[in-house]
Parts: C-alpha cells; sequence; structure tokens
C-alpha cells in the first residue's frame, strides 16, 4: 500500500522549510530511521528519517522548494509486514508518521495518539507541568493543549488538528518521553465541520472574566515562515507581538511592515496568554499528607540542572571575589534623562544596557574576561562575540538568557533585547538559542535587596558579576564637602586558574571609568 509520509513539526512557530537536498531517489529502497531529506528552518539544518520501511514511489518537492509542515513530503509503498504492523483488531489502519499515529474508528471520523515532538537538543523527556484542557474538549488547530517543563524551559505544546481530545496519557507531574504519545484526539474526516468546532471551543472558554476576540489569539508562538522571521530579527522585532493577517494569526511581511510603523506612532500592546500569566510552577507538585506536616517535593527541571551546575562549578573552578563600589550618580542622571524619550513597551532603559555596554568596551581592553576554558585546563578560547548573560529569577527557577553579540549593538539595541529576554525568562518561556553561548554573567541581586554577595562562575565562563542595589549615601566630594552620591557595590568572581586579582582589578577599574564617566563610554562606543 502507498502512504503518504507528512512532515512533522520541526520546531517550535516553524510552518515551513526549505528542502535543501534528497538523500534518495523515486524506486529507492529504504529502511526504518533511514535519511531522507535535509530541510532548513530559519534556526538549523534538520534531517528527515524515514519512520517504516519501503520504496519511495513519489518526492512531492523539488531541491530549494519550501516544503510546509503538515503536509506530505514523499510517497512510501510500503509491504504487507509494515502494515500487518500497524494495524489494530478492530480498525483500519492507516499510516503513522512522525509526530502522530492514526487508528481509523469509522469511515467519518479517526482517533489519533499525538506523539511528543522533539523540543529542544537532548532532551528525550520534559515533566508534565498543565494540562490546558480536560478528556471530552472540543478543540481547534494550534490551541494550547499542555505546558511542560524541560530542563530549560517551560513549553506549550499546540493541537497538530481540530477534534475532540479523548485520552490524556500522564498526570500533572508526571515525565512525558519525546517521541511517545502525549494525548488522543479524534478528527473528523473531509466532513468535519470546523465552524461547530470553533464555536465549541469559543464557547468553553468565554468565562466571564475573559474576554473573546475577533482577532486570531497569540498561542505562545508566532506562525510564520523562516524570511518573516529573519526580517522581524533584522528590525529587532519581537514576532510573537505582531498581529498576524493569515489563518490562526499567521505572520506575513506585510504584518511586520504594518507593526513597525505602528511603533513610530505609538507603543504596541503585548499580548499576554491567560496560560502564561497562571502557569504552575513544578513547586505545585507536592506530596501534603496533612495540614502543618512535612512536604516533600522533587528536584527537577531547571531546578534540577541549576543544582549539577553550581555543584560542578564550584568543584571545578577556584574562584575568588573582588568587590568595589561605584559612584553612579552622573549615570543615574543621564539615564533620567534618556528614559523619557527612549523607553516603550519594546524598550525598557533600565540601568543594565549601561552596564553590559561598558563590560562590552573594558573586555576589548581585557578580552580573557571573555574567555573559556576546555575541561581539562589546557586551552583558553577568546571568544570572539561579546555574549553577556543577565540571571533571572524566573518562576521556574535561576535562567540566564544571554544579549548576543554586544559589542556591535547601541545601548538601545541592547535595552530592547533585555526587554524582550525578561519578559520572557520570568514566564519562563525563553528560547533556548537565547540561554546558549554565553560568554560572561551579570547578576543584578540588587534588584531584590543586598549589597555584596559572591556569585558562582557560569561554566565555562572565567567570571561573573553581581551588582548590588543602588543607595543614596553621604561621600565627600574633591573640596571636602559631604554630598548625597549614587552608590553601589559590585563583587566578581573569577576563575583563579587563568584571572589573577591584579587583571580583576584593573579590568573593573576600566569598567568603573566608563560608568561613573558616562561622557567616557559615549566617546568610546564605536
Amino acid at each position: 500500500m502507498i502512504k503518504d509520509f507528512i512532515l512533522p513539526d520541526i520546531g517550535e512557530g516553524v510552518v515551513e522549510c526549505e528542502l535543501v537536498d534528497w538523500l534518495v531517489s523515486e524506486g529507492d529502497i529504504v529502511t526504518e530511521d533511514q535519511p531522507i531529506a535535509d530541510v532548513m528552518t530559519d534556526k538549523a539544518l534538520v534531517q528527515i528519517p524515514a519512520p517504516h520501511a519501503g520504496k519511495i514511489t513519489k518526492l512531492y518537492y523539488a531541491k530549494g522548494d519550501i516544503a510546509i509542515v503538515h503536509q506530505p513530503l514523499y510517497a512510501v509503498e510500503m509491504d504487507s509486514d509494515n502494515m500487518e504492523s500497524l494495524q489494530a483488531p478492530t480498525a483500519e489502519v492507516t499510516p503513522v508518521v512522525e509526530g502522530r499515529s492514526e487508528v481509523s474508528c469509522t469511515s467519518q471520523s479517526n482517533i489519533e495518539d499525538f506523539l511528543l515532538p522533539d523540543i529542544g537538543e537532548g532532551i528525550v523527556e520534559c515533566e508534565l507541568v498543565e494540562w490546558l484542557v480536560e478528556e471530552g474538549d472540543m478543540v481547534v488547530e494550534d490551541q494550547p493543549i499542555a505546558d511542560v517543563m524541560t530542563d530549560k524551559a517551560l513549553v506549550q505544546i499546540p493541537a497538530m488538528k481540530a477534534g475532540k481530545i479523548v485520552k490524556l496519557h500522564y498526570r500533572k507531574g508526571q515525565l512525558a518521553k519525546v517521541h511517545s504519545p502525549l494525548f488522543a484526539i479524534e478528527v473528523e474526516g473531509d466532513s468535519v465541520d470546523f465552524t461547530q468546532v470553533t464555536d465549541t471551543v469559543v464557547a468553553q472558554t468565554a468565562a466571564p472574566t475573559v474576554q473573546v476576540s475577533s482577532q486570531p489569539a497569540k498561542q505562545g508562538k508566532a506562525l510564520a515562515s523562516p524570511a518573516v522571521r529573519r526580517m522581524a530579527r533584522a528590525l529587532d522585532i519581537n514576532i510573537a507581538e505582531v498581529n498576524g493577517s493569515g489563518k490562526h494569526g499567521r505572520v506575513y511581511k506585510e504584518d511586520i511592515e504594518r507593526h513597525q510603523q505602528g511603533l513610530a506612532i505609538k507603543p504596541a500592546v503585548i499580548p499576554v496568554t491567560t496560560s502564561s500569566v497562571a502557569t504552575p510552577t513544578s513547586t505545585e507538585v507536592a506530596t501534603i499528607s496533612q495540614p502543618g506536616a512535612d512536604r516533600v517535593e522533587p528536584i527537577k527541571g531547571v531546578k534540577a540542572v541549576m543544582a549539577k551546575m553550581m555543584v560542578e562549578s564550584v568543584s571545578t573552578i577556584p574562584h575568588f571575589t573582588y568587590c568595589e563600589e561605584f559612584d553612579l550618580t552622573e549615570l543615574v542622571t543621564l539615564r533620567e534623562e534618556m528614559k523619557q524619550r527612549h523607553s516603550s513597551n519594546e524598550v525598557k532603559l533600565t540601568m543594565m544596557p549601561f552596564f553590559m555596554k561598558a563590560m562590552s568596551l573594558a573586555m576589548t581592553e581585557f578580552p580573557i574576561l571573555n574567555s573559556q576554558v576546555n575541561a581539562d585546563c589546557t586551552e583558553l578560547t577568546y571568544k570572539s562575540r561579546h555574549n553577556i548573560g543577565m540571571a533571572v529569577d524566573s518562576k521556574v527557577g535561576l535562567l540566564v538568557p544571554n544579549v548576543k553579540d554586544v559589542q556591535s549593538k547601541s545601548i538601545l539595541d541592547i535595552a530592547a533585547d533585555i526587554t524582550r529576554l525578561t519578559i520572557a525568562a520570568r514566564s519562563g518561556r525563553v528560547l533556548p538559542a537565547d540561554l546558549k553561548d554565553g560568554t560572561i554573567s551579570i547578576s543584578n541581586i540588587g534588584a531584590l535587596g543586598g549589597t555584596v554577595a559572591t556569585p558562582i562562575i557560569n561554566k565555562p565562563e572565567v567570571a561573573i558579576v553581581a551588582l548590588g542595589k543602588l543607595q543614596m549615601l553621604p561621600r565627600f566630594n574633591a573640596k571636602g564637602e559631604v554630598e548625597a552620591r549614587n552608590i553601589m557595590q559590585v563583587s566578581w568572581s573569577g576563575d583563579h586558574r587563568v584571572i589573577d586579582g591584579g587583571t580583576i582589578a584593573r579590568f573593573c577599574n576600566l569598567w568603573k571609568h566608563y560608568l561613573e564617566k558616562p561622557q567616557e563610554m559615549l566617546l568610546t562606543m564605536r
């Protein structure tokens, strides 16, 4: 029997990809898991394997074409043994493809198991944080079904099709396996009434405190092509905030242009979904026997990864701490003047962009602060990119997203990145790419209180700094008079294998100079 292989989900928000190369030809006999094609998304090159053995009868795209997710990629003729392995005792079998397995129940409807797709490099399981639907609910395509927690971030799983949820395979708090069934959905055949399904879902979600808009609702991800995503990145626009005019809110280039023009007139409103506001954390999965009893909860997800990394860091890196006092009175005045003109929903002009830019300028003179050591401490790699991380106390634990290429960005560019990353990190939905490739980190403990700390290095980086709270304190001026000044304590931790006290002191003095005399920083920028 000849069956179509349906191109599965290959990344969050990815709806199409470029067919880079076919690794087989029509007429070839292939085995299970044999690579069939290389496709390119806006994020990575992905290899598509064969889920079953058989003979390739049709390749639906030519090299260089744009392939559509959830549409046939190629056709395969399967032998009787393969077909029998898919057959249920009382049901006619239809093909199993990556991302779903279908079993026909009647001539008009199918029950499909949705297979949990790859949700991050190297991730094989995740915690089921919250079901956003119940068994028996009617759902529409791309409606959020569940929130799952990996060791990196909170990820929202959408429905691939409209239909009725018939089975949830995991309970809240359990670990779900990648490529295993997550839930089962009953979908109609060609006669499905999508209007009826949509009306049912709207009726279910229209609670007294929720307004249902006629506009396509944002569901935690943006539907867009790679070209549109590249356009948004080039314009420093968060594509998740763009109102798409296509089906299910799909974003086109015209929507990006409209959004950009709107930003020039007034700040855009950032859409917030109910799930991103009230999503519970893993701490709710706890065992409580009776009021007042001890509570035991597992350490997993982001917290477990943080624990492992911190132990590894302090056990393999000889830390030393260096503290200094900064007088930021002039910088505070400058920032207040600029904040009135340049702050918006997309750009919050805090002190952090100035700290990052000044740090990048100082690292140009002291590149060892932007280096990394290999595992056995035999090589030191000087990183060309200044990817400065910032520790964020998120709802899922400590996350350290980083602003990429600070050395080539303006203060306003950095501020826009910080705003985007902070919003994403605090909701636990920061992208894995934003957590990778950091070269040095800043921990802003002063936002919560405290003046001095001993931060732990984010391995394989060689240094981290903690910013204390900004205080109005009395200090003597050049004339010996007491003045009220804006004072901050900063605390460095360095890797003593490659950085000595003199180096970090000289580096910190230059960083301090740029921050205490912001006009010097502006003159040095290029």
